[in-house]
């Protein structure tokens, strides 16, 4: 069954990532139309168009794509899994991944490894959508849950880095050119500018990605879910 969205943005790219969004899938699992590339407009922005884009996914032909891809491996009652694990903490949370993504019936591949205090699972498969969610609201949820799951089995504090088809990496990207936007906006105007409202993880990449960047500083402000970053004018940061 197909499923299309139309949506705009300043730009393509912040287009797809709202139809994407909504969608609950990656960009890999659909099929985009361009609709109207946008335009700045001229003075005071005057004659500014956004972006629109047709994006379409199918369902079926993911499940298609599932059905013939033969190193996918169903994830939960399976016995003989055995994830890349070198320690407690990572075994049990590429377990506790494993039995929630089973849960929600779906089929993929996993891998997980770890760096220091940080553990990386990633998930690739057709069908991920379920566990994305809008607005990468499920993926956050799972990732919370595998933090603490993995942390009650470690005596040090450790970090659990999930990414279900690629998503994580992909939202990344687009926070980074939201935010290199934002700084240019600052840097023209010479007053701060608020970025739209994020999640605790994708406003901690923002303050992140700019903390070592000349001339601007960053804070948080509002109430959840609406809480955004704000990034202002910082002359003594050069």
């Amino acid at each position: 069954m197909e499923k299309t969205v139309i949506k705009t943005g300043a730009t393509v790219d912040e287009a797809i990532e709202a139809a994407l969004s909504e969608l609950g899938c990656t960009k890999d699992q659909v099929t985009i139309e361009v609709i109207e590339e946008g335009t700045e407009g001229g003075f005071l922005g005057l004659g500014r168009k956004d972006a629109e884009v047709k994006v379409t996914f199918n369902s079926e032909e993911a499940a298609e794509s599932k059905t013939d891809d033969s190193d996918d491996t169903y994830f939960g009652d399976d016995e003989s899994f055995e994830g890349d694990a070198v320690s407690e903490a990572e075994d049990a949370a590429a377990n506790f991944v494993a039995e929630v993504l089973s849960g929600i019936g779906i089929h993929g591949n996993m891998d997980s490894y770890r760096e220091d205090d940080t553990i990386y699972i990633s998930v690739t498969g057709s069908d991920c959508g379920a566990a994305i969610g809008r607005h990468g609201e499920t993926l956050e949820a799972i990732s919370y849950m595998t933090n603490l799951i993995a942390n009650k089995h470690s005596e040090q504090r450790v970090h659990v880095y999930l990414d279900v088809g690629g998503y994580r990496k992909h939202r990344e990207q687009v926070i980074k050119g939201l935010a290199d936007k934002a700084v240019s906006k600052v840097r023209r105007s010479g007053r701060k500018v608020m970025m739209e409202a994020m999640s605790p993880a994708e406003r901690r990449i923002v303050h992140s990605y700019l903390q070592d960047v000349n001339g601007v500083t960053t804070h948080s402000e509002g109430v959840e879910p609406n809480r955004c970053v704000v990034v202002t004018p910082d002359t003594d940061k050069k």
